[in-house]
This record gives structure tokens, C-alpha cells and sequence, in this order.
């Protein structure tokens, strides 16, 4: 994933050299995500890292114009986010904003920079949305998206018998897009969707979405969610039985950093 930050900034930085607001001088670039909430561990201070090693590889300039990184922390809030993404193109003299984290401060920030006319390169957001509806030529979505995320797994778990799902997924824009799409790719396989309950970002207490899954009876209990929200889950999950009922848990999103925080006898049967 560095790598791939690397190659992309770098690749905007080599854009940004001809159209930079303060073109003479520096090019500034804005690393703006989630620093202090559930997404911190999967890119957070790590994405700042990565961008200022990328322009420290390029050896701190091009075509003679300083690189400088600057960053901010949404908090995951779209207003946040939309405000920073204004100051920083209005009065800051950034010239690109990079990361995003979650899909709702993505979309924010995006449309931000499309009445600014200012590069958005996404790596933190996953719906797919950013490269359907809300494509634009102003931004560059790479990673996971929701579209893949749900067409591997959940197409996978239906063909081998798991054709009923429950669904936990977070309430905002990435969890709908990612149930959405999965749900697409279970019916498609044969399966349906039986139920689903949705969670507010970051809460600390999923027993009423998980007992919503167990007393479904579903085969499946997916969850649409991501960073401290799906370790949440899936501690809560163990704890309920809900493997050693019989029923299957499936994370759509599980990063091997989530592994390493729960350990291996919490993601048993995952």
C-alpha cells in the first residue's frame, strides 16, 4: 500500500508542477484524513509518513519547486472535511489533497475540489461511487473499492453454500455502498439478504446488531464495516457464539492490522 501511495503522489506531483498555485515557489500537498478516530490505524499518521517519503524519494523537489506535506484530521466528519479542503485551497495555497479515509468526508472533500478545480487522490475512501456517480477528472480513486471488495467474498461464501445473509454494516456512506454491492453479488450467485441492521460510526457496543443477526437465523452474518468498528464486531461476535452456533462471519473488509489486534482466537471461523 505505500508503494502505491508513493507511485501515486508522485505521479500528482509531476501534474502539479505545471499548474501549482504558487507555481514559482512550492508545491503543497494536503494530507487530509482520520488521525485520532477508527480509521487512524489504517492510514492516519502512516499515510503522512508515506506521502513525505515519496517526496523525500523525489528528492524534495520537482523541476526545482519544493515538495511541502501538510496534514489535517477530519475527525471522519464531512463539514470537517469541506471546511479544511476550502481553506487549504483558499487561503493555504494547497495545491492537491490526498487520502480522504472515510467514503462520507471523501465525497465531501471531493466536491470541494471540483468547484476548486484542484487534484483529489483517494486512497482511504472505498465506495465504488467514487469511480461510478461521482467519478470526476479531477480525482484519482486506486485501492480496494466497495465493488471488489464485495464480488470476492460474498460471491465466494453464496457458491459454497452460505446463500442467507444478515448484514451489520456501518452507517455511512462506505457501509451502504459496500452492502449494496455485496447484495448485488449474492443474488447474483443465488442468495438473498434476509435482514440487516446498521451502526453509528465508531460505537463501542454491537450486542443489539448482533443478536438482530443471531435471531435471523441467517447463514451468513456480513459485515459491511471497517477499522475499529469491525474489530468491535468481531470481539462482540465471539463473545455472542456466533460461529459456534453455526452461523458464518464474514468481514468484507478485515485488514491483517485488525488480525493483529484481536488475535487469532477472536478471528476463529472469520
Amino acid at each position: 500500500m505505500t508503494s502505491l501511495k508513493h507511485a501515486l503522489y508522485l505521479s500528482a506531483a509531476l501534474v502539479l508542477s505545471a499548474h501549482a498555485t504558487n507555481a514559482a515557489e512550492t508545491i503543497k500537498i494536503g494530507v487530509l484524513n482520520d488521525q485520532s478516530g477508527v480509521f487512524a490505524d489504517n492510514g492516519g499518521t502512516g499515510s503522512v509518513a508515506a506521502a513525505k517519503l515519496a517526496a523525500e524519494e523525489f528528492g524534495g523537489e520537482i523541476n526545482g519547486q519544493k515538495i511541502e506535506i501538510v496534514m489535517a484530521d477530519h475527525q471522519n466528519k464531512p463539514d470537517v472535511a469541506a471546511a479544511t479542503a476550502r481553506r487549504w485551497f483558499d487561503t493555504d495555497n494547497v495545491d492537491m489533497i490526498a487520502d480522504g479515509a472515510a467514503s462520507s468526508a471523501g465525497f465531501a472533500i471531493l466536491e470541494v475540489a471540483r468547484q476548486k478545480n484542484k487534484i483529489f487522490t483517494i486512497s482511504g475512501p472505498g465506495s465504488s461511487d467514487f469511480t461510478g456517480k461521482a467519478c470526476s477528472p479531477i480525482s484519482f480513486h486506486f485501492n480496494y473499492d466497495t465493488y471488489a471488495l464485495s464480488k470476492l467474498t460474498s460471491e465466494a461464501i453464496t457458491k459454497a453454500g452460505g446463500t442467507s445473509w444478515y448484514f451489520i454494516s456501518a452507517d455511512y456512506a462506505f457501509g451502504h455502498a459496500l452492502q449494496r454491492d455485496a447484495t448485488k453479488f449474492i443474488e447474483g450467485a443465488g442468495g438473498k439478504v434476509i435482514g440487516s441492521s446498521a451502526h453509528p460510526l465508531g460505537t463501542a457496543d454491537m450486542a443489539s446488531f448482533l443478536l438482530q443477526a443471531q435471531g435471523s437465523k441467517a447463514k451468513v452474518v456480513g459485515l459491511a464495516t471497517s477499522g475499529a468498528d469491525v474489530q468491535t464486531a468481531i470481539k462482540q461476535a465471539g463473545e455472542f457464539g456466533i460461529v459456534e452456533s453455526g452461523q458464518q462471519l464474514a468481514g468484507l473488509l478485515v485488514f491483517i492490522t485488525d488480525v493483529n489486534a484481536l488475535g487469532l482466537k477472536a478471528t476463529q471461523g472469520l
